[in-house]
């Protein structure tokens, strides 16, 4: 029986027929919507005899394999001369480097649409016409070639018989694999507490195509409860590819090592980790052109050669493998990772990979939805990065440096600038002695003039293509298309948001509700498992991450003896911002008093680094005999490693370390046993109140009623949640969280604790917890 290739025309085509080089100068931000208008347009203008977006496929059994191959010609001509197949680039080069072999790829996706025309209409000549547009001079060119049916017939066949050894490799692979699972018990002896549960909730949510958000308190084993599963279901044919997207380097280690463990235990499956960008790049300061960097230059012409030796070779694709690879081919390691990744079972990588409207992966996400399952690990960072995501600002200060860079000798791209620094001082002047401006409507004219920007900057760089282009240029052109594609996004979820600072003026658009984004995301996979440790409310976080009235939610109890945390609230002391400088002495009372329990190391988390050295002060005057470690703005990566290689198995003495919390400190470390055994918590946590936060409040008071609840309550109740989870990390820690601020007390936060935090105890005064303390410790 012939083994199955499916495969889209525009895939083939690429994949073989892609040559030359990588180039960031022009169209480096994908502008799909754009795109899609500008085909509508030119389909529309083709008149009556012109048939748009045509489904084409051919199934042809060859050499022992069945390739089903499909897509959508862009446009069919049918006129007085014959049968034409029209395939439309849009592009942001100038027309001048278009020439009639400007992309073999081109040429190839449109000559296999016509072939398969000729098929299905028993034709045996038809012409092929490439159609060129230039998004930002909106000039076309058209390149038109006529071919026989047997001419395209061989140059079909030969496609195939190129791809043949690639669909050689997924056959012997998935064979391989899909029995390795069947084979695959659970890496470990037996299940934690609660992680049953969590794999089957994670496998049924596969299979019925949904989604879920679980909150699974530390200890129960998410990774492997979560891979696992999803790995059982890709063998069942469930599952076409797992994505597991993190927001931190450590837990991108975590899913690694499970992956390790189901190896141990017989696995076979193909992994990839993407590195950024930035960090694999093999030049000190990256330039994506082929002027400018040798592993760019020429790309496509070597790239086969090492993906194919890359996962021929590798199941466990690590940076380094990438990295040898790429430099003994003389390739971009970014780009061979990322084409290295259609070749992979499962993905590790960021959220941006899945979310980011720039940089997610069209390599997968390009044309239709796919049986890709997304399991987002510590899923509550996911809603200020993805806020981030699709929010967008730019500078009038840069703005005019890169017209100062560029002079008046280049007169377009030098009033296009200004007209940009025009636009912008209206909008200063919108913004009178307020000095800021707050609009639901996008900046129409500052668009247009970006637009302009745009298409000038790229004809200048196609005329300067030899020579290096300055950073800050380079750097404006990609924030302009950045912006200039936040705004195709923008609806009633978004703000436009300006602010003048002296001479300055930054205008932002502000993403306040990224759901809908996030949910158009996720469909185009078959499933998304959303999970975390503190995900609480969860109806805060399926809200804002996407969810409907559809999504499951789960919560499981923690898996460790609730008697194991000593958890002690001092409801006296006001941390609000009017009260902080009268609760100095108090909080450094109730600090030592904590520490007077038991000799080992403790954390203190503060709300901010002001207030944080403030305390410090204090303590360190009244309590010099104590051990302590502050946390300074700005720690490189050693001061970081040497801060917490402080906190010994065997302390010698006791530690104090100040933090401040939601920072680096307060979630993503694992300090096990006696590294850490106890937390104060200093404060409800609540974001910085300003401008922007204010507008968020406001957002969601006329959207839900639940304005400082979703943009200050929640929010700060997590980053208490993450810090207090530092404590107990295995089922034989122990350890106490104090929690001081009035604000604990209330019915609004005590709703908010999780079940293994209600046996809390309330003290009110450093002597009573003194005692209360040390009863926890001796017990």
């Amino acid at each position: 029986m012939a083994y199955e290739i499916r495969i889209s025309v525009k895939k083939l085509a690429e994949f073989l027929l892609q040559s030359g080089s990588l180039d960031n100068r022009f169209g480096g931000i994908d502008r799909a919507s754009e795109g899609a208008r500008i085909h509508r347009r030119l389909q529309k203008a083709g008149g009556p005899s012109y048939r748009a977006e045509v489904f084409l496929s051919q199934q042809t059994e060859r050499h022992g394999f069945l390739y089903r191959v499909e897509g959508r010609a862009d446009g069919v001509i049918t006129d007085a001369v014959g049968v034409t197949v029209d395939e439309i680039k849009t592009t942001g080069a100038p027309l001048t480097m278009i020439t009639e072999d400007f992309n073999r790829a081109h040429w190839g996706q449109a000559m296999c649409y016509a072939y398969f025309y000729c098929l299905q209409e028993n034709l045996e000549r038809i012409s092929v016409q490439l159609t060129y547009f230039q998004v930002d001079t909106e000039e076309i060119r058209r390149f038109q070639r006529v071919y026989t049916a047997e001419e395209l017939e061989a140059f079909y066949l030969d496609l195939l018989d190129q791809y043949e050894k690639w669909a050689a490799i997924q056959r012997d692979w998935t064979s391989v694999r899909d029995q390795s699972i069947r084979a695959l018990a659970f890496p470990f002896a037996t299940y934690r507490a609660g992680q049953r549960q969590m794999a089957v909730a994670v496998y049924r949510t596969i299979a019925a195509k949904g989604r879920l958000f679980c909150q699974a308190p530390t200890g129960i084993g998410k990774t492997v409860s979560t891979l696992f599963p999803a790995v059982k279901a890709m063998g069942e044919g469930k599952a076409e590819r797992i994505f597991y997207l993190t927001a931190k380097t450590v837990t991108r280690r975590a899913a690694e090592d499970a992956f390790a463990q189901m190896r141990d235990q017989g696995l076979r499956l193909k992994t990839i980790t993407l590195t950024a960008k930035d960090k694999i790049c093999f030049l000190e300061q990256r330039d994506c052109n082929p002027e400018a960097c040798p592993y760019a230059n020429g790309y496509y012409d070597r790239a086969n050669q090492a993906l194919y030796e890359l996962v021929h070779d590798c199941e466990a694709v690590t940076r380094e493998a990438v990295e040898a690879c790429a430099q003994k081919h003389r390739v971009c390691p970014f780009e061979l990772s990322l084409d290295a990744a259609l070749w992979c079972d499962a993905i590790i990588g960021d959220y941006n990979y899945l979310f980011d409207p720039v940089v997610y992966l069209k390599r997968f996400f390009g044309e239709s939805p796919g049986e890709y399952v997304f399991l987002v690990d510590e899923a509550h960072n996911l809603v200020d990065r993805s806020r981030d995501m699709y929010s967008a600002a730019l500078h009038k200060s840069t703005v005019l440096q890169a017209r100062r860079l560029v002079g008046k000798e280049e007169r377009k791209l030098f009033r296009a600038l200004g007209a940009v620094n025009t636009e912008m001082l209206t909008l200063r002047k919108a913004c009178g002695e307020s000095r800021t401006l707050t609009q639901e409507e996008a900046p129409k004219e500052l668009l247009t003039a970006l637009n302009r920007f745009i298409s000038c900057w790229e004809e200048w760089a196609e005329e300067h293509r030899h020579s290096r282009t300055d950073p800050l240029l380079l750097q404006l052109y990609f924030d302009a298309l950045f912006f200039l594609r936040i705004a195709e996004l923008y609806d009633d979820h978004f703000v436009t948001y300006v602010t003048v600072s002296g001479s300055d003026v930054t205008v932002k658009l502000l993403c306040l509700d990224p759901s809908p984004l996030l949910d158009k995301a996720m469909q185009r996979g078959r499933a998304s498992i959303f999970f975390s440790a503190t995900l609480s409310p969860l109806d805060y976080f399926t809200s804002v991450l996407g969810g409907d009235d559809t999504t499951k939610k789960y919560v499981l109890p923690s898996p460790f003896d609730p008697a194991h945390l000593g958890l002690f609230i001092d409801d006296r002391v006001s941390t609000k911002y009017r009260d902080r400088a009268r609760s100095l002495h108090p909080v450094a009372e109730l600090l030592y008093a904590m520490l007077q329990g038991r000799q080992g190391n403790y954390l203190a988390y503060f709300p901010s680094y002001s207030y944080m050295n403030e305390v410090y002060r204090v303590f360190r005057e009244r309590y010099p005999e104590v051990q302590t470690l502050l946390q300074t703005a700005g720690m490189d990566e050693e001061a970081r490693m040497e801060f917490l290689n402080r906190f010994d198995v065997e302390p010698e003495g006791t530690l104090l370390g100040f933090c401040v919390l939601g920072g680096i400190y307060a979630e993503g470390i694992d300090l096990r046993g006696e590294r850490l055994i106890g937390t104060a918590i200093v404060g409800v946590g609540l974001p910085q109140v300003n401008a922007e936060q204010e507008i968020l409040r406001a957002y969601y008071d006329r959207t839900n009623g639940e304005g400082f609840a979703f943009a200050y309550q929640y929010p700060g109740m997590n980053k208490v949640l993450q810090a207090a989870g530092r404590v107990i990390r295995g089922e034989q820690d122990r350890g106490v969280v104090l929690l001081i601020d009035s604000r604990f007390s209330t019915a609004s936060y005590r709703n908010l604790f999780p079940t293994h935090w209600q046996h809390f105890q309330t003290v009110r005064s450093a002597p009573e917890l003194e005692q209360a303390v040390a009863a926890f410790w001796e017990h």
